[in-house]
């Protein structure tokens, strides 16, 4: 497989244009702080926004990272820098973030083809392949993603691994409620010889099912070793009865912009 075009932003030129260096440009080794992880996410998420162009389909993602991008179109929208945009929310959470921005909404009964999707991820493999989904939105996300002319990805440099699972978090499944327990298990029989772990995710505050916003409930898939063929996986994983979707976004990403101390990298395929 054809390893993806990178190119290198430095961190000091992004940050000063996004308004995170402190001090003059003549003085960053002694005026310059360490960023946050969010402020990292921030500078992936405007240097995407770039993209943007008025006329555009949208296609706004969801979580900490996303949430950044979607602010800044709404900024921008606000500006006149951006007009006659057309927003797509992949989550209830991102609708109403969205509209609180002032960004027009629709959807893909609507507007079938996609323009652009900015969204984030949990993890980035090598070959820009992700995992998504930890926020409880990967079926919308993916839906939409998949009708996409082209999807930029943002991350901080956190979220890179050199195979999918290999943070040791979680790779998500979503699932009908019903005969969950079943579900999970021949979820973990699958992938035993990777010493998977299938856990259903709950609300840490009273140990209930995570509903996601399709009324549907989400196995948490952990694995000790790596998984192998993607495709075979995602392939076992759809064939079982009970399983809506699962959270490994294969050879979907176009770009990946990932943030580091160091600077932007831009991957693109």
């Amino acid at each position: 497989m054809a390893m993806p075009c990178t190119h290198f932003i430095s961190s000091e030129k992004a940050a000063m244009e996004n308004g995170f260096l402190l001090g003059s440009p003549n003085s960053i080794s002694s005026a310059s702080r360490v960023l946050t992880q969010d402020e990292l996410k921030k500078i992936a998420a405007y240097k995407a926004v770039e993209y943007v162009e008025s006329g555009m389909v949208i296609g706004l993602g969801t979580g900490s990272t996303a949430k950044h991008a979607v602010s800044r179109i709404g900024e921008l929208l606000q500006q006149g820098k951006l007009k006659d945009i057309v927003g797509i929310p992949t989550s209830k959470m991102t609708h109403e973030q969205a509209v609180s921005c002032g960004i027009p909404l629709s959807d893909l009964d609507t507007y079938p083809v996609v323009d652009l999707a900015i969204d984030g991820a949990d993890e980035v493999d090598t070959f820009m392949n992700l995992v998504k989904g930890r926020g409880g939105s990967l079926l919308r996300e993916k839906m939409i993603e998949s009708a996409c002319k082209k999807f930029i990805c943002i991350v901080d440099e956190t979220k890179m691994v050199k195979h999918l699972g290999g943070s040791g978090l979680a790779m998500p499944v979503e699932v009908v409620p019903f005969c969950w327990k079943f579900s999970a298990q021949r979820l973990r029989n699958l992938f035993e010889d990777s010493g998977c772990v299938a856990k259903l995710r709950v609300y840490p505050e009273n140990g209930e099912p995570f509903v996601t916003d399709n009324e549907n409930y989400i196995v948490d898939l952990y694995f000790q070793k790596d998984i192998g063929d993607l495709n075979v996986a995602s392939d076992a994983i759809l064939r079982l009865p009970g399983v809506v979707e699962h959270g490994m976004f294969i050879n979907m990403a176009t770009t990946v912009i990932v943030a580091s101390e160091l600077g932007i990298t831009i991957k693109n395929k």
